[in-house]
């Protein structure tokens, strides 16, 4: 699929089934969905079945050597293509279609947006948020918000370019163009016209 066309609202859960389910990331997941998923159900049913996810969320976290809270706030299509020794704070969010790399860090309170790109070994100190269509590179550190569409990287990072602009932003730099500056010319300009002697 075409990276533009990836939405951050609607989740694409064929992300998550599309490579059917037998890697160590997609079972992880699946423990953590599946946690949840009885969790709301409630009852003892319910109940029983959290325990049951509990135990294999043990088992993929070990391993996988991923810390993935079993209560984080998780949109859909989630992809884990390498899960190992990523580490997610229990009050992270992460948005839907969402690709997170070996190694990564979210710390803190991090709020990642919709169709957001972690590469691998990226630390992100929260509070912070990263917008929709962001993009974070490889070992990058963030300790401050990312704009949507925004590619960060360095540790500190900092926004070097801009993977999809969104409309809002067109027109902010729009109205913060300044006006153009004439060219300069190399002619000396005329001296002012002296005052006529009175009469």
């Amino acid at each position: 699929m075409d990276d533009m066309a990836i939405s951050a609202r609607e989740p694409d859960w064929t992300r998550e089934r599309g490579r059917g389910g037998g890697t160590a990331g997609d079972r992880l997941l699946r423990s953590v969905r599946s946690y949840q998923a009885a969790r709301a159900r409630g009852g003892l049913g319910g109940r029983l079945a959290a325990k049951y996810w509990v135990l294999w969320h043990r088992v993929w976290s070990l391993v996988t050597q991923c810390e993935l809270h079993l209560n984080t706030r998780i949109g859909g299509g989630l992809v884990l293509p390498h899960p190992q020794g990523i580490i997610v704070h229990p009050e992270a969010e992460i948005g839907v279609n969402c690709l997170i790399f070996h190694q990564v860090t979210l710390a803190g309170r991090v709020v990642l947006g919709g169709h957001v790109d972690v590469g691998a070994g990226a630390k992100i100190i929260g509070p912070v948020t990263i917008g929709d269509h962001a993009e974070i590179g490889a070992n990058a550190v963030v300790t401050r918000d990312v704009p949507p569409g925004a590619v960060a990287v360095g540790a500190p990072a900092r926004v070097v370019s801009y993977r999809r602009k969104p409309a809002s932003a067109e027109v902010t730099e729009a109205s913060e163009e300044t006006p153009a500056v004439p060219a300069r010319s190399s002619r000396r300009p005329a001296p002012p016209a002296r005052p006529s002697a009175p009469m």
